[in-house]
């Protein structure tokens, strides 16, 4: 959170966290690796990936209580109104959700709740030609997000709904406590701060990818000689930051024990008439999260557990009310020249090179943002293959699979082979704010609203 007026920037940590009831015994290794985001070593039944063992607790809603207390302007009812009517009105169901829903339907289907509501009487839920968009009832999540306005965010932690989660997480056989969702708070932290070319870029601290991206920026500023636009050098300087970043990343980071797929990740860029800027993401993890739709409540699950190693005795290793490395990177850049960026992706370990090269295509190449949304990346993201956007020049292509594993990739829908990032910038001189989202996705939006014009007397 950038605040304009006190030219300084917070961070908020609602990162999830391990039950403290859990056991990780309960997660043997099996055989191969499983197909889900990270390619971890298989758990026995895909503990860690689906079904209630997977749960962690939610921070979501701690989060969103405390940016509103400590920064917003709203009431808490007035800002989940528009959350409401959405509930009521059911999810819409456009070609592209037939398309996800579609390919987890045999994971939905293996949950009561979740068949009942994402897998109307057992098919997965289309609309005729020409007709309207036909809408699935989200369960009792209207009816949760009413209470949750009437008696507060605490009441997700420790009140009725919260009494409602554990006891509907119970039967389903997690170990999510009472004791879990009541000690459950989100924190307001400074955000880390580093410069690069000249600007200062603000990330977020701790478990988050915002170390892996100043540590690959750090890099870049010695590797990449600034230019007209960026060329087979430039992608080869981004390759080589990024497999060394992520090697350090997964290596050494996590918070130690003292004793391919898709995500269901949204990050949302904003920025208001006065210069206040907001870069949030918020996840569930995997693409519908545990695939667990708690009957009392509506809510589906998140699959957090997934994010930690399932491999014993390394620092992301799964443990009891840990918590675990992430790969959110909301960030915000001050130029030199005034103007300010907010900007951050969905899309797992994909995430942080999506950013860093938005962040050199503006600095080390003085893109536009729309030039920036479109300029082709590559991706870097944990293994040794680098995968490369088709549109991309053959002389750079040819380059880097001179070095490198090279897979090259279709700009495309789905699969999502990129992160799907947003930015917005302000340039307060001048009194505009742009913006722009990852053109392939369609659930990808841009909202504007005009700066209001004083109007001269009459008479």
């Amino acid at each position: 959170i950038y605040l304009a007026a006190q030219r300084r920037v917070h961070a908020i940590d609602f990162l999830m966290r391990a039950p403290q009831g859990l056991n990780p015994a309960d997660y043997p290794l099996g055989e191969g690796t499983d197909a889900d985001l990270f390619g971890w070593p298989a758990v026995h039944e895909d503990r860690n990936v689906t079904g209630p063992f997977s749960f962690a607790v939610p921070g979501f809603v701690a989060g969103l209580a405390l940016a509103l207390e400590r920064f917003g302007s709203r009431t808490w009812a007035d800002s989940l109104a528009p959350a409401i009517e959405l509930a009521r009105k059911g999810l819409a169901v456009d070609w592209y959700a037939t398309l996800k829903i579609a390919a987890a339907a045999p994971a939905l289907a293996s949950f009561p709740d979740s068949a009942r509501t994402y897998l109307p009487q057992g098919f997965v839920p289309a609309g005729q030609w020409g007709g309207p968009l036909p809408h699935i009832k989200l369960g009792n999540l209207d009816h949760t997000l009413e209470r949750l306005a009437r008696a507060g965010p605490g009441d997700f932690y420790r009140g009725e709904i919260a009494s409602a989660l554990v006891a509907d997480a119970s039967r389903a056989g997690s170990t999510l406590s009472s004791a879990d969702l009541g000690e459950y708070r989100a924190t307001v932290l400074s955000a880390d701060v580093m410069t690069y070319r000249g600007a200062r870029v603000h990330t977020a601290p701790g478990l988050t990818a915002g170390p892996t991206l100043r540590h690959a920026l750090g890099m870049l500023e010695h590797r990449l000689a600034p230019g007209a636009a960026p060329d087979a050098q430039a992608y080869s300087a981004y390759t080589a930051c990024f497999l060394d970043a992520y090697e350090q990343r997964l290596a050494r980071m996590g918070e130690r024990d003292e004793g391919g797929a898709s995500s269901c990740t949204t990050h949302l860029s904003v920025v208001d008439r006065q210069g206040n800027m907001v870069a949030l993401t918020q996840t569930l993890l995997s693409v519908f999260g545990s695939k667990v739709v708690l009957p009392q409540t509506g809510v589906l699950m998140n699959n957090g557990i997934n994010w930690f190693d399932p491999r014993p005795g390394r620092p992301n290793s799964i443990g009891p009310g840990k918590r675990p490395l992430s790969n959110m990177c909301p960030t915000i850049v001050e130029r030199d020249d005034g103007i300010r960026v907010a900007l951050g992706a969905s899309g797992g370990r994909r995430i942080m090179p999506a950013v860093c090269q938005l962040i050199s295509f503006l600095l080390d190449f003085d893109m536009t943002i729309d030039q920036a949304c479109h300029q082709p990346r590559i991706d870097v993201s944990g293994t040794p293959l680098v995968r490369v956007d088709e549109r991309l020049a053959a002389d750079i292509v040819a380059t880097l699979a001179s070095e490198h594993e090279v897979a090259t990739a279709l700009h495309g829908v789905y699969p999502a082979l990129f992160a799907c990032p947003n930015i917005v910038a302000r340039d307060e001189a001048r009194g505009v704010s742009t913006g722009g989202a990852y053109v392939m996705s369609p659930w990808a939006k841009v909202s504007a609203q005009n700066e209001p014009r004083a109007h001269p007397e009459k008479g």
